[in-house]
Order: structure tokens, then sequence, then C-alpha cells
């Protein structure tokens, strides 16, 4: 298992600016989960669900949804980044996301996350991430995205 970064407080997270602090470890991405992400989206989309019609299609298998791997990000950052020195954090929103490929049903991904920038807001702070998902052998990651978090003493 991969050991995260501990960082202290807004003055850590500062110091952090502009460096690739590593990658998560790799997690299987499997039909049951897209299964119930579906599910909870409403989006059954038979590339996402339906594993015999999708053999057959331009993927050669099921996919997971790009919102899927999006959604992992709050939950893999702290495999990376061991924040510490405040009471609670939010997710305050992503500046850009793309999603270059697609992530086969059971293939594995991990996440390597990069902090940009660290700013004062409200009592707080932001940092905006750049976060990179890359599936196990592909040519092109899964998704990219600038995500935003919040922190409060």
């Amino acid at each position: 298992m991969t050991e995260p970064t501990i960082v202290e407080g807004a003055e850590g997270l500062r110091a952090l600016a502009g460096t690739h602090v590593g990658y998560t470890d790799w997690i299987e991405v499997t039909q049951e989960q897209v299964d119930r992400f579906a599910d909870a989206t409403g989006d059954h989309q038979w590339i996402h669900v339906d594993p015999e019609r999708a053999a057959d299609g331009p993927f050669g298998g099921t996919i997971a949804h790009g919102f899927l791997t999006l959604s992992m990000i709050p939950t893999v950052l702290p495999q990376v980044l061991d924040v510490r020195g405040f009471s609670f954090g939010v997710n305050y929103g992503l500046d850009k996301v793309r999603f270059p490929s697609p992530v086969p049903v059971g293939s594995k991904v991990r996440a390597g996350v990069t902090v940009d920038e660290v700013s004062d807001v409200g009592g707080g702070v932001q940092t905006a991430y750049t976060v990179t998902v890359e599936v196990d052998g592909a040519d092109k990651p899964a998704c990219v995205a600038r995500f935003l978090e919040r922190r409060f003493p």
C-alpha cells in the first residue's frame, strides 16, 4: 500500500505547490461497481451495463462511466496526501475535466496527483490539484481533472 505524504496545515500545502506528490495504489474496476453506479445515476447505457452487447461494441466489452472514474478522486486523494491541521474540507468543484480514453471493466486504474496551487479563501485555503487517472497498460490517461478542494481550520 502506498504511504501518503503527510502535510501539516496551509503552509504545508503551500510548500507542495507545483509538486507531483505521487500515485495511488492500483484499483480494479469491477462490473458490480459499474452496475451500482448506473443504478445510482440512472445511466444504464449498454456500453456500461450489458457485457454481451458490449462485447461486440466499439470497446470490446463494458467500460466504466467517465463520471464513475471522476467520482473516485475524493476517495483516492487521501492515499497520496494526508492533510492535517484542518477541522474539515469540502469538494469545491472542477475547473476542467477530460476523458481521453475508456476504462474497460476488469482493468486496473491509479491516480497521479499534482498540487497545482494553494490560495487563501474566506477563512481557509483552496487547493487546486491535477489528478490524472491512468489505466494499467493504456497509452492515454482515462481522466485528467483539475480538482478544487477547500479546507478550514
